[in-house]
């Protein structure tokens, strides 16, 4: 059974930084594409980034380019998402997943950007 256990979120302020963390388990990690998507209040999912199996290709959507960074580790079925310059569009519930829809994914860690 496919496991994604996100972590990392918090309330930051605009400008500010987080690190997000997804522990993965239940299927080969390190043979699959990863990606985090987004889902803003009263929005729908949003794809963020992806990152190949592994981890030398990566892409990124307009609206976080310049900004976030994903990176894996394989030996550890970790995926994480470095996130600087946040603004408050950026606040969201985060989500790991095994596909760029989010069709599979964890249970979501919330990213609060206010001042």
């Amino acid at each position: 059974e496919v496991q994604l256990v996100e972590s990392g979120g918090g309330l930051v302020q605009p400008g500010g930084s987080l690190r997000l963390s997804c522990a993965a388990s239940g299927f080969t990690f390190s043979g699959y594409a990863m990606s985090w998507v987004r889902q803003a209040p009263g929005k729908g999912l949003e794809w963020v980034s992806t990152i190949w199996s592994g981890g030398g290709f990566t892409s990124y959507a307009d609206s976080v380019k310049g900004r976030f960074t994903i990176s894996r580790e394989n030996a550890k079925n970790t995926l994480y998402l470095q996130m600087n310059s946040l603004n408050p569009e950026d606040t969201a519930v985060y989500y790991c997943a095994t596909d760029r829809r989010g069709a599979t994914r964890g249970q979501g860690t919330l990213d609060t950007v206010s001042s």
